[in-house]
């Protein structure tokens, strides 16, 4: 059986998910749309109402459309909906989801990509592991310069009025994310958001700090309006893991000891080749290719995977009342 697909956008990370579906011979893209640009393509549409008899549609629009485009096609179609992240910019588009029926729920894909990365592994393998011990603090630095393309400025994500929390939103959500899905529920948080390059109207920069219930911190640096850096440092009871320049290394044990008695560097250290971004490259299709699977397999969606879903955007949205 093939499968009749639709998209909703047409370039940028619309068209990198449009290209993995287009490696997958179950699936056909039969409309691509986009509500007034005239799209350089067959299948171009400005007509939302032919998508309506896909039998799978993707959300690939700016974020502030998400909750429009999921009414639409919840109320006109029976399509399977797979939405970019996040899922909604609003406390009422969250009620509005959470007041879905629950076969409407489990049509609806959101795509947290860093669940299907090998970083969600390494969490699971090493908490509590004999090497790291119990994790009890988590930073993250995962930033670069986008906010000093003139493409930036010509987008949607600079723009306060539609995207003010353009970085926690788009960026450092993914991390929120990762972090809630393995470690459960966030007790307190702080948020320090800023617009460091000038360009646009929205933050391009931010800090969050998360406290989980398991006693777990974690702090989170994303920006656009820097170097592009990496920087990963998982801090464990028994010893660290460190990801940056290309490579991931494990250091052990704690009761490492000098020459005088006190305390020295971990003596162990295991080391491979870790290259981020090929990492989240690899875990796009692999959360694209989930979502098609269980479609060609008939598998529904785990209703807990769209409620861990709505808890992370909720979350995030929550993070605009802790800012300081």
């Amino acid at each position: 059986m093939t499968y009749k697909v639709g998209i909703v956008g047409y370039k940028n990370h619309a068209k990198r998910l449009q290209e993995i579906i287009e490696c997958n011979e179950n699936f056909d893209i039969n409309w691509i749309f986009h509500p007034s640009k005239n799209i350089n393509d067959s299948r171009g549409t400005n007509e939302l109402s032919n998508l309506f008899d896909c039998d799978v549609v993707i959300v690939a629009s700016p974020n502030f459309t998400h909750l429009e485009y999921i009414q639409k096609f919840i109320e006109n179609s029976k399509c399977h909906i797979f939405c970019e992240k996040p899922p909604v910019t609003s406390l009422d588009g969250i009620e509005y989801l959470e007041n879905l029926k629950e076969e409407e729920k489990i049509r609806i894909f959101f795509n947290f990509n860093l669940r299907f990365s090998e970083l969600d592994e390494i969490l699971k393998q090493n908490n509590n592991s004999e090497k790291i011990g119990k994790i009890i603090q988590i930073n993250i630095i995962s930033s670069m310069g986008y906010a000093f393309k003139k493409r930036y400025l010509d987008s949607w994500h600079s723009d306060g009025q539609k995207n003010l929390y353009n970085i926690s939103e788009n960026s450092a959500i993914h991390w929120i994310d990762l972090m809630v899905y393995n470690f459960g529920e966030n007790v307190s948080s702080i948020n320090f958001p800023r617009l460091i390059s000038k360009n646009g109207t929205s933050f391009d920069t931010d800090l969050i700090n998360l406290k989980f219930k398991n006693e777990l911190s974690v702090s989170i640096f994303a920006s656009y309006a820097t170097p592009l850096i990496d920087d990963i440092v998982i801090l464990g009871t028994n010893g660290y893991l460190q990801i940056n320049n290309n490579s991931m290394k494990i250091f052990y044990p704690r009761d490492t000891f000098d020459e005088n008695g006190l305390f020295a560097k971990p003596k162990n250290c295991i080391e491979k080749e870790f290259k981020i971004e090929i990492i989240i490259k690899e875990s796009l299709k692999k959360s694209v290719n989930f979502f098609l699977d269980c479609i060609k397999n008939s598998k529904e969606f785990d209703i807990s995977y769209f409620n861990s879903c709505i808890e992370t955007n909720r979350l995030t949205l929550n993070l605009r009342k802790d800012h300081i």
